[in-house]
Formats: C-alpha cells, sequence, structure tokens
C-alpha cells in the first residue's frame, strides 16, 4: 500500500503553475470512485457537498468526526491522493485536525480564513498564517508532509474596499507562503485579468475555482493556475441534470 508520506509527495508534485492539477471536487465514495474511473489521478472532497450529502449545512455544520467517517470512505473508495476542505478547523487545535486527517487516509487540506465557530469572523493576517504554521509544524511531527492549501475569502465575500481587496488578498497569502502552506486559494470566480495578477504576485501554486459544465482548462491553464477544483459546482450540475430527468415522473 502506497504511504501516506508518498501520497502526500505525489499530491504536491502534481501543483504545477501553468501547467494545473484538476481535482474533482467529490464528497462520497460514489463521487470519488466516478472521478477516478474517469482518469483523475487525484482529488478534494469538498465541506458544501459533503455537507448536504449528510444531511448537514456548509460553514460547519457537521462535525469534525462525521467530516471524517465520510473522508475515509472516500479515500477507500479512490486509492489516490485526497484533499479535504476542512473549512476554518472546527475550532480544534492543530494537532487534532492533522490526526483526524491522518487517519481517515487524506494528505492534503484547505483551511480558510473565515472562522464559523465564532460567528464568521475573520482571522487576521498573522493570525491566519500562524495556523496555517501550526498545521505544517502538526503534519512535520506526524512525518507526512500534508499538502496545505491556504484559503482567503476576502474576494469572495466582498470584504472591505473594492479598491485594494486583491492588494488584500495576495498580502495575505503571501504571509500563508511564508508559514508553511504549498499552495494557494484566494476562492471566487475570477475574470482572467485578476487571475492572472494573483497567480503573477503569488509565490506558490493558485487554486482557481472552476465549473465542470462551462469552464474552460486551457484559459485557465493559460493565466497562472496550478490547481483547479469544482467546489460545490459538480455536485450542483449532477442536481440540475437529476431534476430534469426526475420531472420526467410526475
Amino acid at each position: 500500500m502506497t504511504s501516506l508520506a508518498d501520497l502526500a509527495a505525489t499530491l504536491k508534485a502534481l501543483h504545477r503553475k501553468g501547467d494545473p492539477v484538476v481535482l474533482p471536487t467529490a464528497w462520497d465514495a460514489w463521487s470519488a470512485g466516478t472521478a477516478v474511473a474517469a482518469g483523475f489521478a487525484a482529488l478534494t472532497v469538498g465541506s458544501h457537498p459533503m455537507a448536504n450529502s449528510l444531511g448537514r449545512t456548509d460553514g460547519e455544520g457537521m462535525t469534525y468526526d462525521e467530516a471524517m467517517a465520510r473522508v475515509a470512505q472516500i479515500t477507500a473508495a479512490a486509492g489516490v491522493p485526497v484533499s479535504v476542505d476542512i473549512e476554518a478547523g472546527y475550532g480544534l487545535p492543530a494537532e487534532r485536525l492533522i490526526e483526524g486527517l491522518l487517519g481517515a487516509g487524506a494528505v492534503g487540506l484547505n483551511i480558510e480564513d473565515t472562522v464559523h465557530s465564532e460567528g464568521g469572523r475573520l482571522r487576521e493576517p498573522q493570525e491566519h498564517a500562524d495556523f496555517v504554521a501550526a498545521l505544517r509544524a502538526a503534519a512535520d511531527a506526524a512525518g507526512v508532509p500534508v499538502v496545505i492549501n491556504a484559503r482567503t475569502d476576502v474576494i469572495l465575500k466582498k470584504i472591505g474596499d473594492e479598491a485594494d481587496r486583491v492588494d488584500r488578498a495576495i498580502a495575505r497569502l503571501r504571509l500563508c507562503a511564508e508559514f508553511g502552506a504549498d499552495a494557494l486559494y484566494p476562492v471566487g470566480f475570477h475574470d482572467d485579468a485578476t487571475l492572472r495578477r494573483l497567480t503573477g504576485e503569488l509565490p506558490l501554486p493558485v487554486n482557481a475555482i472552476a465549473h465542470p459544465a462551462t469552464g474552460e482548462l486551457a484559459a485557465l491553464a493559460a493565466a497562472g493556475a496550478g490547481r483547479i477544483s469544482f467546489g460545490p459546482t459538480w455536485q450542483g450540475a449532477l442536481t440540475e441534470r437529476s431534476n430534469e430527468l426526475l420531472a420526467r415522473w410526475h
């Protein structure tokens, strides 16, 4: 069996600026198996679609233990490197988060700066970078080079003045890079110019989000993305198609 350390190294090596790894965003064993059968070399697990599949809400409406129980099913079905959106960390210390992640067989994580367990406040830039550093230290102590994808919600949630919003997102993510991140996620659907600026000014591979039905891999690659994921849009597209099919029967 491939070791977790080897899976983590494989996942990190797939991140290449301008030649992005596409990580279909799965939520259960079926979706993970479907993506692997389609030829994808690694996956991410999205908190939003996973919460939907458990009858919970996004924004840490499920517990960390519930999430990791589902992730264990996904990694067993997938057999490829899996990264997990652990939201803001469920109010847990970094050591507990890494222990749970590795126990479930995953080797990467997204960590965002919106703290759901504290009323949705935004972590301060250094506070978020320090949390990234704690996750890195916990992963190092466990002997697995977990791929840390540091996320900021500044652009997505339109926080602060629009004039310097991208500047502030870049500053936050640069700090995360200094403190141990492997990839950077200025989450949101960006126009081409904004994405090119982000990929040009950030020092690590940048995660772009895409809709599987309307996104263009070549365009995102040309803009310099190093990683592409779908968020809840794959599950959403399947929901739309399912509604069409089921509508014929009532």
